[in-house]
């Protein structure tokens, strides 16, 4: 006689975080696109912060200097909180080209900017804990979501070129952990005004002297990674230098990344009270996060030379206005024409904000574009054209907003690029 057994199997599970944790909608929505180029479809992908080496090469010192240290030899550990020789390069460079000054022991490296992110979380913030960030904005939602911090997202107005007040902020204020803000910001390329930055300091200021002894402070995470790409006669502010007692409060998020089209040599840092980056270094160092040594090496040659680093940014910036201005000029005409169409003049970084009001519109065979995911698709397979809605930053899934990423971008493909928009938004009534 046969006897059938049955063994008991569990269901296999994650983590409850893990589990409920979204992907980068950005990575997403490139990931759709490539698919399509694969397949032999002529995209303009102009969706990922991220530059073609084809048209916005490293400076080529710095390459050398990556190649050279190779050779020579430096492919074991860096130090936890980075190579002495870049820490101090890095703060020479702030000194020179921001009048920020932070010591050696006051500089964490890391492999990006993404890292130094989530140490930042992790070392300020406990599960529960609220973070408050302006929308759109980006990752700080999934940080929050990494660490069961509580978030408080703050939506921003296109008048204000998305970039918050204080008075968006203040009535979130009380008990807050941390206020996450970036300037430039990712994704709009727009930048802080002094005075709207200043009275956010005063706010964070006000606050902390209300709190009493046994209360955490507020703190700030500062992200200034596309700090050195502004734009015409737009200046960068940061907090530190606006009110100095905000240093013990501001925690830094720069690197080379955006600066120099460096996005894969990953060499970031972070600068902040020495208490707070020592902290950082001990789980970053369990994570193993720092940047290889042979980039750090390289790069604290390279920040030494600023004459070289200043021809390269001259260049550089100069060829990402140039794009950004002829989209803006683009989309200002076709606005003028009459197409429901509108675009904020780029100020910082690699980004145009633009918006597609083309909700109750109807395509060519008939169908209504109902949402803004109906917008996206119609602009990518009818123009052609891949852009990133500010949905995917954390804004209310109805917004019509977009950005556009000049980073792989050549500039004699623009005019083209808008013939096919024009087309496309001339099918619909």
């Amino acid at each position: 006689m046969n006897t059938l057994t049955t063994e008991k199997t569990l269901p296999l599970s994650v983590s409850d975080m893990a589990e409920k944790l979204i992907g980068s909608e950005i990575i997403k929505l490139a990931n759709d696109v490539n698919d399509k180029i694969r397949q032999g479809e002529k995209i303009h992908n102009l969706t990922i912060g991220d530059f073609d080496p084809a048209i916005f090469p490293v400076p080529i010192e710095l390459r050398d200097a990556i190649i050279q240290a190779y050779m020579d030899g430096h492919t074991n550990y860096p130090m936890a909180n980075g190579m002495p020789e870049l820490r101090k390069a890095v703060a020479a460079f702030l000194i020179k080209k921001e009048k920020l000054e932070y010591s050696a022991d006051e500089i964490l490296i890391a492999g990006g900017a993404r890292p130094l992110i989530y140490g930042i979380f992790t070392t300020l913030v406990d599960p529960g804990d609220k973070v408050i960030f302006p929308v759109p904005s980006w990752n700080n939602n999934h940080y929050c979501h990494l660490l069961q911090a509580q978030p408080v997202l703050v939506e921003t107005r296109a008048e204000n070129h998305f970039m918050p007040t204080a008075e968006d902020l203040k009535e979130h204020i009380k008990g807050a952990r941390m206020i996450a803000l970036c300037s430039p910001l990712n994704p709009t390329g727009t930048v802080f005004r002094k005075k709207d930055l200043e009275d956010i300091c005063d706010l964070i200021l006000a606050e902390n002297k209300k709190r009493g002894p046994g209360e955490k402070p507020l703190y700030l995470m500062y992200d200034q990674i596309y700090w050195v790409l502004t734009h015409g006669d737009v200046h960068h502010y940061n907090p530190v230098n606006l009110r100095p007692e905000m240093r013990n409060y501001t925690v830094f998020v720069d690197g080379l990344s955006k600066a120099f089209a460096a996005t894969g040599i990953r060499v970031g840092w972070a600068m902040g009270p020495k208490f707070m980056i020592d902290k950082m270094k001990s789980i970053l160092s369990h994570i193993g996060a720092w940047a290889p040594k042979a980039e750090q090496v390289a790069a604290a040659n390279y920040l030494k030379d600023l004459d070289s680093a200043d021809r390269y940014l001259d260049k550089f910036k100069k060829e990402i206005e140039e794009r950004l201005q002829a989209f803006h000029k683009g989309f200002q005409k076709l606005r003028q024409e009459g197409f429901s169409v509108q675009a904020i003049a780029p100020e910082a970084a690699i980004y145009l904000t633009v918006q597609f009001d083309l909700k109750g519109k109807k395509t060519a065979d008939g169908s209504l574009i109902k949402n803004t995911e109906d917008i996206t698709s119609y602009i990518l397979n009818k123009a052609k054209m891949a852009l990133v809605p500010f949905s995917s930053f954390g804004s209310s899934a109805d917004s019509t907003w977009y950005r556009l990423s000049v980073g792989t971008c050549r500039l004699d493909d623009i005019e083209g690029m808008m013939i096919q928009l024009k087309a496309a938004l001339k099918e619909l009534v």
